[in-house]
């Protein structure tokens, strides 16, 4: 394995109100607080400190779920998006595209194979080349908890999870009595990084009212090699929540979201200028309803994206200025019942229901806000589940789930073959998992399971060419048959391992190839697939102060009808990590390891990205955080992220475009040395 070598716009934009001007955060800041560095390991054994900083993984509730906090400060910093967030828990990778707005891949998998929901809704992006993926319309730090589910292991969030579900979730916490909770943060960094967020709640037993509001802005950031990387973003969001509660076990809530931005973009020759959405949430829930009925959850959504490209506000404008602009709306719904069948049994069902629609107009400066959309592709799909949980003993349990979606989808372009049609696809679902508690507490676990999960083509799969004709819109669902195993195994009171591993066999997996011997045209093509790897990691409290921490993540694919790599696999990842902690001061460090990446198919991958060609080469990168707490509500962390300025891409990485006043690379470099520092307050 080669891995590192330690040496070494101007464009107009109307702001929310409470967005403030862009600081650079001086060195010497850092260098003064790095006596009070925080703590690093997120899997290492409870203890009363400080919230750690997250560099590995959120402690996991079992093999194969993970459970972080969304407000909680990381390394390296994230940028705005959810994309970025995951990017911290191994078995996940970024593609990146810029600065902003990456693409979450999952045990190698991308695209609509990892189902994202924020609040329990779904808000599917626009435009045609992955510009906004539905992680770029989710602010983490508007949100309370990120809960991550691998592998087809559940059936009860929604079609196409056949890599896993991410679930952004809010919390709610029921007033006894008049009260109120705030928080706020502060985040300034190198590349003129500027980040607010508010979020206040204010409350009885009988009302509830929320705000919350983000922004996050950055101007281009540099490569190791001191280079400008074409990646400046500002985006910012607003949420208002009111809720009533008639008792302790009720509750009627409305949300609304608004959210806009722009994103400058290194892979391409347009960038996005505007990012809408709107989002409107009404939920109903009703807890404790008799020693049957445990809990009933309703809810209905509605989410619209507006987003805009062109290849003239945020770069230097060519002879003609192009405008793209497609909209996506999305509605659904989705109600589920959780019953208690006996003491040993546990029972939820429930239906749910999502149609969205897919529009386009392109047109110049001038011309395109005066023509049409044209609908492109339509979806609705309605699905039913039940998930099962049986108690065998105290240790013992037998999971189990089905699921069926109707789906349906209509072709309105007027120019493929398939122009006019309609398809429907009726897909099952269902996965079966024994886990089991051991140890001298029934405090380690450990699970295997097989599951099933069939994937309709999402927009982007059908929107392609085929080798039959020119429309892929009868591209074959995707099926996954999936054999997951892990444990949390609490070797002493000071030493945790954390395991989980896969082995998957796809047949008709939906591979985008615009290989050579295939081009002009970039296609959708089912083929048969097998992929395995797994996630490793080891806490280990070496004194009261002290604690160390290990994570791996890997996978491998083969494409099994063209016999060779699967594309757009990332490589072994590691994570080292070593930290002090005495409950007020903290020091620690993180040391990322990647191997290089030899196999790769070029050409193909997925609706993200396709494997660019050549070897890979590994790198190291190493990075120190700090914090201190100023007072029991208030904690001040800072961090400087890639600490010897290192160039490195990521393998997945897609390639850099030709952008005048920037230099061109193979693949898009990840930023050199960032500077960090950030303020949050819980009141």
């Amino acid at each position: 394995m080669n891995y590192f070598n330690l040496n070494e716009s101007s464009h107009s934009f109307r702001l929310p109100p409470f967005s403030s001007g862009a600081l650079v955060f001086p060195s010497l800041l850092v260098i003064s607080s790095f006596a009070a560095l925080p703590a690093l390991a997120a899997d290492a054994v409870e203890k009363q400190t400080l919230d750690p900083v997250v560099v590995t993984a959120a402690p996991m509730s079992d093999p194969l779920t993970v459970v972080t906090d969304a407000k909680a400060p990381r390394q390296p910093v994230p940028a705005h998006d959810g994309a970025d967030y995951l990017k911290t828990i191994p078995g996940f990778s970024v593609i990146r595209k810029g600065g902003a707005d990456g693409d979450p891949v999952l045990r190698g998998m991308a695209g609509s194979r990892v189902n994202i929901l924020s609040d329990g809704g779904i808000a599917h992006g626009g435009c045609g080349g992955r510009m906004d993926p539905p992680t770029a319309y989710i602010y983490p730090g508007s949100y309370d908890r990120i809960t991550v589910l691998k592998g087809p292991q559940s059936v009860a969030w929604g079609p196409s999870s056949s890599a896993g579900t991410v679930l952004f979730e809010r919390d709610f916490k029921p007033y006894t009595e008049p009260d109120y909770r705030i928080y706020s943060s502060l985040l300034f960094g190198s590349f003129n990084r500027n980040d607010q967020i508010i979020d206040a709640e204010a409350g009885n037993s009988n009302f509830y009212a929320r705000m919350i509001g983000t922004r996050s802005s950055m101007k281009d950031y540099r490569d190791g090699d001191g280079k400008r990387v074409h990646s400046e973003y500002m985006r910012w969001s607003g949420s208002a929540i009111v809720g009533i509660t008639p008792d302790i076990n009720t509750r009627l809530e409305l949300s609304v979201t608004k959210s806009d931005g722009e994103a400058a973009y290194a892979d391409r020759a347009m960038d996005g200028v505007k990012f809408a959405r709107e989002n409107l949430t009404l939920r109903f829930e009703k807890k404790k309803i008799s020693s049957f009925i445990e809990k009933i959850d309703a809810q209905v959504y509605y989410n619209y994206v507006d987003h805009v490209m062109d290849n003239y506000s945020l770069r230097r404008p060519g002879a003609t200025k192009n405008v793209s602009n497609p909209d996506r709306k999305t509605t659904g719904f989705r109600v589920a019942g959780d019953f208690n069948l006996s003491d040993m049994a546990f029972l939820k069902v429930g239906v749910d229901q999502q149609s969205n629609t897919h529009k386009s107009r392109m047109g110049t400066d001038q011309t395109y806000r005066n023509m049409r959309r044209n609908t492109n592709i339509s979806f609705d799909n309605h699905g039913i589940f039940s998930e099962l949980t049986y108690s065998l003993n105290t240790e013992d349990r037998l999971v189990s789930g089905l699921r069926a979606d109707f789906w349906k989808a209509k072709d309105h372009r007027t120019t493929t073959a398939t122009a006019g049609q309609s398809r429907r696809n009726t897909l099952p679902s269902g996965f079966v998992r024994y886990e089991h508690d051991f140890g001298a507490n029934n405090d380690s676990t450990f699970l295997v399971g097989l599951g099933h999960s069939e994937r309709f083509p999402d927009f982007w799969e059908l929107n392609k060419q085929s080798l039959a004709n020119n429309s892929s819109f009868k591209t074959k669902p995707e099926k996954n048959t999936q054999l997951d195993v892990g444990t949390i195994y609490k070797i002493t009171p000071d030493l945790q391992l954390s395991a989980s591993a896969f082995y998957s066999r796809m047949r008709d997996y939906i591979l985008i190839d615009n290989s050579q011997n295939l081009k002009p045209a970039t296609l959708s093509r089912n083929i048969s697939a097998t992929t395995y790897g797994g996630e490793f990691g080891l806490a280990y409290a070496l004194s009261t102060n002290w604690r160390g921490g290990v994570s791996l993540a890997y996978v491998r694919g083969s494409n099994n009808t063209d016999n060779t790599p699967l594309g757009q696999m990332p490589p072994l990842d590691s994570r080292f990590t070593l930290d002090y902690d005495n409950g007020v001061w903290s020091a620690g460090a993180l040391l990322r390891l990647v191997a290089a990446q030899r196999r790769y198919d070029k050409g193909k991958g997925n609706i993200v990205g396709q494997d660019i060609g050549g070897k890979t080469p590994g790198f190291g990168v190493f990075s120190i955080n700090g914090g201190y707490r100023l007072r029991k509500e208030l904690r001040l962390t800072a961090g400087v992220d890639n600490l010897f300025n290192k160039k490195y891409a990521e393998a997945i990485s897609k390639s850099g475009s030709m952008i005048q006043g920037y230099e061109q690379t193979t693949r898009i470099n990840e930023p050199g040395r960032n500077f960090w520092v950030k303020l949050d307050l819980k009141i």
